[in-house]
């Protein structure tokens, strides 16, 4: 099992700004492209995100479905890539001083990633969250996501 956390210099507010915006997250998870949604309002419970995976030719369609939803603390996903399996990935985010802790977990739950899942694998786990979680980290406090565009919020 892979935890990693960060600190951001912004409130839960706007962390659960960009979480909760489905255009922000080709940019902060490692790996996707072309992400759209498919069914459902994302983030909400069933809500289903399409997306590649992958570099040039090789490359994997996923998706990943909203299991878990309690704004602006618990996002919960099912990702699966296709014949590799699913994971489920757990992010949490808890007021923290001036800013927010988010803590991303994240665990093989079927599939071939499941049947490999060992130690090498959750080094590999935790160097991909430290890159996402520093990602994730940039976009929150870059500006303001669509969302809080959209909805004319200062953050």
């Amino acid at each position: 099992m892979a935890v990693r956390h960060v600190w951001v210099n912004r409130k839960p507010a706007r962390v659960w700004g960009v979480l909760g915006d489905a255009e922000q997250y080709q940019k902060w998870v490692v790996g996707t492209s072309e992400t759209h949604e498919a069914e459902g309002q994302w983030p909400e419970v069933g809500t289903t995100l399409r997306y590649e995976i992958g570099v040039g030719p090789l490359t994997v369609h996923g998706h990943t479905v909203v299991r878990i939803c309690e704004p602006p603390e618990r996002l919960e996903l099912e990702a699966s890539a296709g014949r590799l399996g699913t994971a489920r990935i757990a992010i949490r985010v808890s007021p923290w001083g001036e800013g927010s802790l988010i803590t991303m977990d994240e665990h093989p739950l079927r599939g071939a990633v499941a049947r490999v899942h060992t130690a090498p694998v959750d080094v590999l786990l935790q160097l991909r969250h430290r890159l996402m979680l520093a990602r994730l980290r940039d976009v929150v406090e870059a500006g303001r996501s669509e969302a809080d565009r959209k909805a004319g919020k200062h953050v």
